[in-house]
């Protein structure tokens, strides 16, 4: 068959009177039943000559061999031609809105930015009354748009038709570029410059003058900045670094010169002259120096390598930290041109991200009378030492902290410091060596190995003795299909054995279920079957199950998960069993080997969403994160430990608010609020067969308590939601894949 006929095989399935045809981009697989896209350009042309005009839904789905790329139409009309976006969710149908004008004439349709093989399983292209697009348009911006959170549709219509009049433009211009704009994705690695141009937000110029100039800042004294200079460092590249400093608004800092021995000839005389051009340039031979010269808390000591360059409003931006013992910042990367990439937005204070990443990276500020303490032995590095330097200055105020609790440490979301080359170790002191000495320092017992992804360690914790009993808390009804291989699997493949299983029995009827569930209590005298005869609630069915249960920790296990391997339990109990941790989630996956649950992301989709969904199983994910162990503010339930003691602390699930949806996250948060840090580890691996058991909010009464459940989870938590502490406000709170807002 060919490519033109396999085309409208393939993509009239939506309509009888509309067809594409491919262009050579395109190869048709007929042994796989996919295409094979030749260019990231590749495109499929509509035959239709006239478009009707109006609101149309696309619903696509793209089976396809690259994970992060977009869908792309182009509509063509003799005086206009204009593009729409789609991103793409592995194994799940896309839906958006678009209008289409007078004169529409052909429809170009891009099914993937990118070369690979894909196949369309689903794609429709159906025109919808104007109400029906006004509901679900006003409805997007309220879950989606920061503008629009915790409002009505009237009140989201009103905002619309206001800045449709302060731009002179009609309502539907003005909503459909609101409601584009919730599309947006902008990858770090390819689109940073354009976020740069566009949306970056620093200070107004106007806005810092006016602040020095009436005294509204509380200034922090004096910043010095060490630099160390080797012998391969140039003039120019040390020129860099010095105008960033004399460039910033405020002048409150001093540079300290740190020339290596083997310096170049051309190099020192040029720090000898900027010594007298400059009084605030000064040279140091002492790697000693800033404990030796007991600086005050009103200064702040900092790291620089020639060629980093600090951001014009970085000074000012540091500027009001008071309180803070250290400070670190978002950051990036220059190349030789001078042109910025490779964004780091960080987290809040992370110290199990700390623990198994160096993520503060070399953005980090010290107050300077907390130097000394933290300074790691030797005093100030050389320049090939400065990665090492700052990542165990980081594990040392972690220390701090956790011996004492009284070292206050704030991040700056904000890119205040831009890099010359990329934050690395030094080989003769590995990452793992500064955690185990660390953990050492701080007088905790636990193995450390090397981590999944460069600089990256893996902090294996000791499990209690005795061994705390576990107990896996799993509701069902019916559906033993899905029951029996998620029971049979944690028995037969869990090397943790002291637990119990509690089958929470939700009124099933089915023979051959209930049949299953006598024959496994009978087997294995660890399970047990409680009958909960009342109208599903998952909050009281858990409730009750832990109510009647005997573990230290209680287990929420879905019916629908599957352990891959048996470590799973012994990482999570180690990590659950730590005092200062809270709920612990695990590391989940769709049967085809994507990312189901990498941890929870708040405010995404408008109360929350799962990291890294769709990535593969292998990915690292945005700056290593999925596969590293890490706080995260919240986690799903579907497999979620904790201590007894703190689920009943706040009161376990919530049983009047929460019967179905966001209860999980509504029990992290109250943890949360109780100072315990929740945990994520990847080290903890099942398949999570999604929502099978209840099946999807598709029926106008499952729509309306969703709506009912994501309100109450606006009004409890809804600040909290809107700035997730282990997450970045710079990262988008649209998508699942940490692209930029």
């Amino acid at each position: 068959m060919s490519n033109y006929a396999c085309a409208k095989r393939v993509l009239a399935s939506f309509s009888k009177s509309l067809h594409f045809y491919p262009s050579p981009a395109f190869t048709w697989d007929p042994h796989y039943h996919r295409w094979n896209s030749l260019s990231e350009h590749a495109e499929f042309l509509s035959e239709k000559s006239v478009w009707l005009p109006g609101w149309y839904m696309i619903e696509l789905l793209v089976d396809r061999s690259v994970t992060t790329v977009a869908a792309s139409f182009r509509f063509e009309a003799d005086k206009r031609t204009f593009n729409i976006d789609m991103p793409l969710r592995v194994g799940k149908l896309s839906k958006r809105l678009v209008y289409v004008p007078w004169g529409v004439k052909r429809v170009a349709f891009r099914p993937m930015n990118a070369e690979g093989h894909f196949s369309l399983p689903h794609f429709r292209l159906v025109w919808v009354t104007p109400s029906f697009a006004r509901d679900r348009l006003l409805q997007r911006l309220i879950n989606i748009h920061q503008d629009y959170r915790d409002i009505t549709q009237q009140e989201a219509s009103a905002i619309v038709r206001e800045r449709a009049r302060e731009r002179g433009e009609s309502w539907r211009r003005t909503v459909i570029r609101e409601y584009e704009s919730t599309y947006i994705s902008l990858c770090s690695r390819r689109n940073y410059r354009l976020w740069v141009r566009k949306f970056e937000e620093t200070p107004d110029p106007a806005k810092m003058r006016a602040d020095i100039q009436a005294r509204q800042l509380e200034l922090l004294g004096i910043y010095y900045f060490y630099i160390p200079v080797a012998d391969f460092h140039t003039v120019d590249a040390l020129d860099t670094t010095l105008s960033s400093l004399q460039n910033q608004s405020l002048d409150n800092w001093k540079a300290v010169l740190l020339p290596a021995e083997a310096c170049a000839a051309e190099v020192r005389q040029h720090i000898e002259a900027l010594v007298v051009q400059d009084p605030r340039i000064t040279v140091s031979e002492s790697p000693l120096e800033p404990a030796q010269t007991a600086l005050s808390s009103s200064a702040w000591v900092s790291l620089l390598c020639p060629g980093d360059r600090l951001s014009v409003h970085a000074l000012y931006s540091l500027a009001g930290s008071a309180g803070a013992d250290l400070i670190y910042s978002d950051e990036d990367e220059t190349d030789a041109d001078g042109m910025r990439h490779s964004p780091l937005f960080k987290p809040q204070w992370n110290p199990d991200l700390l623990l198994s990443q160096p993520y503060i990276g070399g953005a980090v500020w010290v107050r300077g009378d907390k130097l000394p303490a933290l300074m790691p032995a030797g005093g100030l590095p050389c320049a090939t030492s400065v990665g090492n330097w700052q990542a165990k200055l980081a594990l040392n105020a972690l220390a701090a902290g956790f011996e004492t609790g009284a070292v206050n440490i704030k991040h700056i979301s904000r890119i205040l410091f831009h890099r010359a080359s990329p934050f690395t170790l030094s080989p003769a002191d590995d990452y793992v060596s500064l955690v185990r000495l660390s953990l050492q320092e701080m007088h905790c017992s636990a193995q450390v190995v090397p981590g999944r992804v460069a600089n990256s360690a893996r902090v294996k914790w000791p499990v209690p003795s005795p061994q705390p009993l576990v107990s896996l808390l799993v509701p069902t009804r019916d559906g033993v299909e899905i029951l029996k291989p998620c029971v049979d699997a944690i028995l037969e493949r869990t090397d943790y054995k002291h637990f119990e299983l509690l089958i929470l029995d939700n009124q099933s009827s089915c023979t051959k279920t209930l049949a299953y569930m006598e024959e496994v209590e009978q087997r294995d005298s660890r399970v047990k079957v409680l009958r909960w005869n009342h109208a599903f609630n998952y909050s009281a069915i858990n409730n009750f199950g832990a109510k009647h249960s005997n573990g230290d920790i209680i287990g929420l296990i879905n019916n629908d998960v599957e352990p891959i391997d048996g470590e799973w339990l012994t990482e999570m109990v180690s990590q659950a069993s730590r005092p200062e941790v809270g709920c612990v989630g695990a590391k989940l996956y769709y049967p085809n080997g994507t990312i189901q649950h990498g941890g929870v992301v708040l405010g995404v989709g408008g109360v929350a969403g799962h990291a890294h969904r769709f990535f593969q199983h292998n990915e690292e994910g945005y700056a290593g994160r999925l596969q590293l162990v890490q706080n995260l503010t919240a986690v799903t339930a579907a497999c979620l430990l904790v201590r007894r003691e703190v689920f009943e602390k706040v009161g376990g699930l919530n049983e009047p608010d929460l019967a179905v949806a966001y209860n999980d996250v509504d029990l992290c948060l109250k943890v949360y609020e109780l100072g315990l840090r929740n945990l994520w580890t990847p080290y903890a691996e099942l398949y999570h067969h999604e929502s099978i058991s209840r099946g999807a909010d598709d029926t106008p009464k499952k729509r309306a308590r969703a709506l009912k459940e994501a309100r109450y989870m606006r009004e409890q938590w809804g600040p909290l939601l809107d700035k997730d502490p282990a997450y970045n406000p710079n990262l988008t709170l649209a998508h699942e894949d940490f692209s930029l807002r």
